[in-house]
């Protein structure tokens, strides 16, 4: 059973074999009502049990805004649900009432997850298998561009949630245009919006949509200052991920709402990406050690996907080994869709809990 939890509606649904099997139920939130919001929660996943045919489910697995700890599944203060500020112990309160077990996790790691299970990593990993390589990629950078700056990360195919449920929080990174700020203040409707109010000289504030459509050409407006809006958000953004890709060193790819406007952010992603950085001797080095491609364009896909193995020689011996000389990375769009990627990956955060968990039992 799962939840897409927002600060106006709870949707609750159930899943198997990676499908919706049930109707999606709405139900309000009630998000400044603490005892009313957790009743709502359990009157949602009793709704859902009610639609199962008599089928009992293995698990509770959902997304939910943090700041939490999420690992013991205890909610913490809440922007869009202040009803839970003050630490608020989910998890267990649903493992108590459902008997099954309960996985929270951030939304931009469920994200991650799903593109890394269902989306992104398959594509790719396909695509050179058909191609006739070898190499495959286990590692993975999800980022979500909407009304913040979402991250999650995905390490040798396992969700990386750090030892504080702190990992992928890629919009506390330094703005790298506004030095001082974090770098959500640049990445996220609301930048896009300063922005393009400010270069356009419009005092009436519209929306990223309409934004992307003046920058299309397909609305009036300033054209070029809608165009720089989201270049401007792209170029901020891509100092995070080239931070990221030191680190992590996987394909990265892209949801959220804004992500709809990849025909501008892409191309200046990969720009920033393809620079370089200095050292105190004013010599160049690349910014990403890798060279990317956006696999969303016919040409650069065909690029990521040219064969650069060749053989090598042992020394002293007659044997060969396959010798990768290039190192590439492989960013896009979400091959999912931001919700769809979501809730995939909570449903495979909890067969992986379950599978773990059956194995333990059996070894004991």
């Amino acid at each position: 059973m799962t939840l897409d939890a927002g600060g106006t509606n709870f949707v609750f649904s159930a899943l198997q074999s990676g499908k919706e099997i049930i109707e999606p139920i709405t139900l309000a939130s009630h998000s400044d009502d603490l005892d009313t919001c957790l009743k709502t929660i359990i009157d949602g996943f009793n709704q859902v049990k009610e639609n199962l045919d008599g089928n009992q489910p293995d698990a509770i697995s959902f997304a939910f805004p943090g700041p939490a700890d999420y690992k013991n599944g205890i909610i913490g203060d809440l922007v869009n649900l202040p009803a839970f500020r003050g630490g608020v112990a989910l998890g267990p309160m649903l493992e108590e009432i459902f008997k099954i077990p309960t996985l929270i996790n951030n939304d931009g790691d469920l994200f991650a997850y799903g593109e890394a299970v269902a989306g992104m990593l398959p594509f790719i990993n396909e695509s050179l298998a058909d191609a006739g390589l070898s190499r495959t990629y286990k590692n993975l950078i999800g980022i979500t561009l909407g009304t913040g700056f979402g991250g999650g990360i995905v390490v040798n195919n396992q969700i990386c949630q750090g030892d504080n449920s702190a990992a992928g929080e890629i919009w506390l990174t330094r703005n790298f245009i506004k030095p001082k700020t974090v770098v959500e203040e640049s990445v996220s409707i609301r930048a896009i919006q300063r922005v393009y109010a400010e270069q356009s000289g419009e005092v009436e504030a519209i929306s990223p949509r309409e934004i992307f459509k003046i920058a299309n050409g397909e609305q009036e407006g300033n054209k070029q200052a809608a165009i720089n809006a989201f270049e401007e958000m792209a170029v901020a953004a891509a100092e995070s991920l080239a931070n990221a890709l030191a680190l992590v060193d996987g394909p990265i790819v892209i949801g959220g709402g804004i992500a709809g406007a990849s025909r501008f952010i892409l191309p200046k992603i990969i720009a920033h990406l393809s620079g370089c950085i200095y050292n105190l001797e004013d010599q160049g080095m690349p910014r990403a050690i890798s060279k990317v491609f956006n696999i969303d364009d016919e040409e650069q896909l065909k690029a990521f996907l040219a064969d650069s193995e060749f053989e090598v020689e042992v020394p002293f011996s007659t044997k060969k080994v396959v010798y990768t000389k290039e190192k590439r990375i492989a960013i896009g769009v979400s091959k999912l869709g931001t919700s769809t990627a979501v809730c995939l990956g909570a449903y495979a955060l909890a067969l992986d809990y379950l599978e773990k968990r059956n194995l333990y039992k059996e070894s004991v």
